[in-house]
């Protein structure tokens, strides 16, 4: 168990009998090139074979992702990991903390057949994490290599949070498809790289940045790095109405996502009314699907405190609303 109680992350007991047929399909659809929605603890995946560039590129069209974006390559354990990624003392030192669960660690490639040019944008790293969600977990065993899973929505839109909101945006494209229920997370994962020099945060999540530090010291911000790490488009994560964010309260015509307390109506989704950073991060992606629903002019957002969590849950927001965070 790592220190961050990854025992919790979904599911870490055994799977039904009924379901290892599932899992058999699913890793049989990846071997030959197909598409899987896998769910994890973070958010819903749109997988494919990581060394299969043919298989790779039909995830870039299947969601009309930039290339430019590198995706994260999903592994059963630290030891595959090891195997695809230079992974030194500090990286090590995280993924026993915090493995299976949603870190992602950016380091060095080293073997780059495992992990194809494409999955990485073309650069001489990997982003490697060990999902938490057992069904994940044991199609990435029964298959024996790296999936790239990026969130299985449509690029640019909310990442899907259950399974049905993963099949309406990619469910078509998908050879097999699994559902996991609703994701505990509901933010992708965070991702820190280490490499020469200081450990930088590239994308904060439900891993904190004072979680972090407590294994490698004080992390440096993004820099030239960003790059390494998926989700950094400025406008990433967005519903089809404009989002307004730190809002106080909804105008006409608007939906609000509120936070905190006595926050009640029609088109009024409380992320959570104990104001409850955990909370707000598992309904997020949900509730700004929901809001979109209901053909607002606008999604009006209460505003999220920094500390912690609310990092990661600002991040997203920011990006939703057209802002680099």
């Amino acid at each position: 168990m790592g220190v961050d109680g990854s025992d919790r992350w979904q599911g870490e007991g055994e799977l039904r009998v009924d379901r290892q047929a599932e899992v058999t399909k699913a890793a049989d659809a990846l071997r030959a090139g197909g598409l899987v929605l896998l769910p994890t603890e973070t958010v819903y995946g749109l997988g494919a074979d990581a060394s299969n560039p043919t298989a790779v590129a039909a995830i870039f069209e299947a969601k009309g992702r930039p290339r430019f974006n590198p995706l994260i390559a999903h592994v059963a354990d630290l030891e595959t990991a090891g195997r695809i990624a230079d992974l030194d003392d500090r990286a090590v030192a995280l993924a026993r903390a915090f493995w299976p669960g949603p870190l992602t660690i950016v380091a060095p490639i080293k073997d780059a057949g495992a992990v194809c040019d494409l999955a990485r944008a073309g650069l001489d790293t990997v982003a490697i994490r060990v999902p938490g969600h057992r069904l994940a977990r044991a199609v990435l065993e029964s298959f024996g290599g790296a999936v790239v899973a990026p969130s299985a929505n449509r690029s640019g839109r909310p990442s899907p949070t259950t399974f049905a909101d993963a099949m309406a945006e990619t469910g078509d494209k998908a050879a097999a498809a699994l559902d996991g229920g609703p994701c505990a997370v509901g933010l992708e994962s965070t991702v820190v790289s280490v490499l020469e020099g200081e450990a930088r945060l590239l994308r904060p999540g439900a891993v904190t940045r004072a979680q972090l530090a407590r294994i490698v010291g004080p992390l440096a911000e993004a820099e030239d790095d960003a790059k390494r790490s998926p989700g950094r488009l400025a406008l990433h994560y967005a519903p089809d109405a404009p989002v307004r964010i730190n809002a106080r309260a909804p105008e006409a015509g608007e939906a609000f996502l509120a936070f905190g307390p006595d926050a009640e109506g029609p088109t009024i989704f409380n992320l959570s009314p104990t104001g409850d950073l955990a909370e707000a991060a598992a309904n997020l992606f949900s509730f700004l699907r929901a809001a979109d629903r209901t053909k607002p002019s606008a999604i009006a957002v209460a505003p999220i405190p920094e500390d912690g969590l609310g990092e990661a849950i600002n991040d997203r927001l920011r990006r939703a609303a057209g802002f680099i965070g």
